[in-house]
């Protein structure tokens, strides 16, 4: 399969955690359906200390994964939300 485009989208939204509403990351999002993965590469604010753990209530809300031989976060779902 194809990597992704290193340029991306132009579109940015915002992702926040579904429990206690903290900000994780402002991320270059393409299409408009649900949330799945966050190519880091696209990520242009990480909001985060520890990679896929709220700031504020330590909640894992991602896993670390290699999608199309690019690093990204694969999303659990429920976890977060993004406008």
């Amino acid at each position: 399969m194809a990597k992704p485009n290193k340029k991306g989208p132009t579109k940015t939204v915002e992702i926040f955690c579904f429990k206690c509403k903290a900000k994780l990351f402002k991320y270059r999002k393409g299409g408009k359906g649900a949330l799945i993965k966050c190519f880091k590469e696209r990520i242009v604010d990480d909001y985060t200390l520890i990679s896929c753990q709220c700031p504020n209530c330590q909640q894992i809300f991602a896993r670390e994964m290699l999608i199309r031989g690019t690093p990204a976060y694969k999303m659990i779902g429920g976890k977060v939300w993004f406008k």
